[in-house]
């Protein structure tokens, strides 16, 4: 068994996802719309709460099978996000890390401090040996989380995203359990 909820901080919890936090993250998602798809292929494919909650499904339906954690990120009590280890390989031992905030929740810290925990979460519950972060090349905000948590850039994928009518570069980051454990303070 999993750890369904993940103390990060005093303000922020890690939730994992489940039906009742449909109509409050669909909410967020309308809200930040304009906001979300400069970077997210999923936006627009987001309408109706029907379909955020079909997501929602197939989102448990994956962690059953072990191959996908999603969280909702709450910041004092409120939804603030979402973040998960996705695309969890483990005959390879591997996942990725993906999150979104809504704007007004951007620049406080939230998602360097959940992508640790989802990070020590991912190494040290799901015996994991590498995590991986993508994000667009000009996604800067996404970039400086990267390194600010000590990934390696080991890359750029050309054309390897299509989002908001456009085709994306993306950097790839990642890091192994053992760079993780030994990093320094």
């Amino acid at each position: 068994m999993y750890t369904m909820i993940i103390k990060v901080d005093d303000n922020i919890i890690l939730e994992l996802l489940d039906e009742h936090h449909a109509t409050a993250t669909f909410a967020l998602i309308n809200a930040n719309r304009l906001y979300l798809r400069e970077w997210l292929p999923w936006v627009d494919n987001m309408r109706t709460i029907e379909i955020f909650e079909n997501y929602i499904r197939k989102t448990k339906k994956e962690k059953e099978e072990g191959t996908d954690f999603g969280f909702v990120i709450l910041y004092n009590g409120i939804i603030a996000g979402r973040i998960g280890l996705h695309y969890i390989n483990h005959q390879n031992k591997s996942g990725a890390v993906g999150y979104w905030l809504g704007e007004n929740f951007a620049g406080k810290g939230i998602v360097t401090k959940a992508c640790k925990a989802i990070i020590d979460f991912g190494f040290n519950q799901l015996n994991l040996d590498r995590i991986e972060i993508k994000c667009a090349t000009g996604n800067y905000k996404s970039k400086a989380v990267a390194e600010r948590l000590g990934f390696t850039q080991e890359g750029i994928l050309p054309q390897a995203e299509f989002v908001n009518d456009k085709i994306l570069d993306l950097y790839i980051y990642a890091i192994n359990k053992n760079e993780w454990t030994n990093k320094p303070v």
